[in-house]
């Protein structure tokens, strides 16, 4: 039982395997207070990431106390600091949080108000917990390194851009389809290999699949759709990287998000002047940009584009509470590498 100025959490203090319950464990924490720009938010639902996986596995806290990791969560206000300015108790809430403070696997949370979205009314608790975190590296990605022109959704033209999505099924590519389909002209071809994971993109609704297991440019020029001129490179960006350098356009352009284990031979950029962005969705927040409250602006934006119903929730899986248990079964999940959209959990 937790008393009035505790909290319920899941942490650990070391990295292990998440075969080792002690990898994650249910333990009980101070609550937090609220001050200065942040909101105190009581947590209804989370959504995992690999980010959690990848955090767990290599970063503990130093002085041996436990780490509260987790970053997508939907929860009400409960208390704001003194300076902020755009919520008050009782709003209910979307937020991807910030890698530098304790995270979403608690009861309580402290969330700078800057990179904090209003929940889409249309959608429950955890249908909205899928979204943050995806949505922004999505956003961000699409509109301020690929700059895809952005449409209204109500006045959209076919524009001449062609946007390749490497990786299209997953909880990015899920997102990031969506938003390119929903508010840009561009023509939207997404990768998928297995069955069950090409019918989920065509269901997100892409203009043409393709199998990334084989060769894309054969597959590409049978569509007849004319040359890639964006590439959105969710995984594996070392292994088709010389193929992006063939596909695209002169001054196309390249944004990934993962972590390639051998080096990119940059140059084979240098004949069509492409250029390579990497989005990585913590920049805003870990170094306090001047400009942080665009992710609030932008989940806004999209809470408005789902209640519209230009865009789905990418949740695929619900695990049921937050505890130990479950977080441990939803990191073993992703870690396998296998999950098609979203997993998240809900309630305490």
């Amino acid at each position: 039982m937790t008393t009035a100025n505790t909290m319920k959490a899941i942490g650990y203090k070391q990295s292990l395997p998440i075969s080792n319950p002690e990898s994650l464990m249910d333990i009980e924490l101070a609550q937090p207070i609220a001050s200065g720009r942040d909101l105190l938010v009581k947590v209804h639902a989370i959504a995992v990431n690999p980010v959690d996986y990848k955090i767990r596995q290599n970063v503990a806290n130093e002085d041996g106390s436990y780490k509260v990791i987790g970053w997508d969560a939907v929860g009400e206000v409960i208390a704001t600091g003194g300076a902020v300015e755009n919520f008050q108790p009782g709003d209910i809430v979307y937020y991807a949080g910030d890698l530098n403070r304790a995270g979403s696997n608690a009861e309580y949370q402290l969330v700078d108000e800057r990179i904090v979205g209003f929940k889409p009314k249309s959608l429950s608790a955890a249908e909205a917990a899928a979204l943050p975190l995806t949505t922004i590296t999505a956003w961000e990605l699409l509109f301020e390194h690929l700059e895809l022109e952005q449409q209204s959704h109500e006045s959209q033209k076919q524009s001449d851009e062609v946007l390749l999505v490497v990786g299209a099924s997953g909880g990015v590519g899920s997102i990031l389809v969506q938003l390119a389909k929903s508010i840009t002209g561009a023509t939207v071809i997404g990768t998928a290999s297995r069955e069950s994971s090409q019918e989920w993109v065509k269901k997100l609704g892409v203009d043409y699949v393709i199998d990334h297991s084989k060769p894309l440019q054969p597959q590409i020029e049978a569509l007849g759709v004319g040359n890639v001129t964006h590439v959105a490179s969710l995984n594996s960006t070392d292994s088709y990287f010389e193929t992006y350098t063939e596909l695209l356009v002169p001054f196309g352009r390249i944004a990934m998000i993962d972590d390639p284990e051998t080096p990119l031979d940059i140059m084979k950029m240098k004949p069509k002047s492409l250029s390579l962005h990497i989005e990585f969705m913590y920049a805003r927040s870990m170094f306090q940009a001047k400009d942080m409250e665009e992710q609030s602006k932008l989940l806004n934006h999209v809470a408005d584009l789902v209640d519209q119903g230009s865009i789905k929730t990418t949740i695929e899986q619900n695990l049921g509470p937050i505890n130990a248990a479950n977080l441990r079964a939803a990191h073993e999940q992703l870690e396998a590498g296998r999950s098609i959209g979203k997993v998240v959990l809900e309630g305490f």
